[in-house]
């Protein structure tokens, strides 16, 4: 399975991009390992595009950034606009974990649901608040994505 990563950001490159790199870390540790990354400013049209074409071709969708309150942070909004169907409980676990380790956790505006076949999950900007996302939702990822591929309830990355 394929893993999109878009990083949200106007100053960020590859190179300087800790928090994509955390992501991809912590993804692995739930074996994934095939990924397609892109950078994109805080524009709602290159965030829906991205999106979008990333759906066609990856099995789960994270972005990062653009999740707080400053007036550029729009991901939520864009993400919000290409979803078929919401999955609000992941959020809502992700900030519940994250409370535990830092209160800010609930800052984070980000949504999460599917497009088409596709989970699409916002995280926030943070290398660390981002990790600890990922391992909050990490035990269901393959349940969710197997299910999303009509392969039932079975679970493991192999299904």
């Amino acid at each position: 399975m394929k893993i999109g990563l878009i990083t949200i950001s106007d100053t960020r490159s590859f190179e300087d991009d800790d928090t994509g790199h955390r992501v991809m870390e912590a993804l692995r540790e739930y074996g994934f390992d095939t990924f397609e990354t892109v950078i994109v400013a805080d524009e709602m049209s290159q965030i829906r595009h991205a999106i979008r074409q990333m759906s066609s071709s990856c099995s789960a969708i994270f972005t990062t950034g653009g999740t707080g309150f400053s007036p550029r942070d729009i991901t939520p909004e864009a993400t919000s606009a290409v979803l078929d169907r919401r999955a609000d409980n992941l959020c809502e676990l992700m900030r519940s974990r994250g409370a535990d380790q830092a209160p800010e956790s609930y800052a984070c505006r980000g949504v999460a649901g599917t497009v088409g076949d596709a989970l699409v999950v916002n995280l926030p900007g943070s290398p660390l608040a981002a990790k600890h996302s990922i391992h909050a939702i990490g035990p269901l990822l393959n349940q969710i994505l197997c299910q999303l591929r009509g392969d039932g309830e079975r679970v493991g990355v192999g299904c």
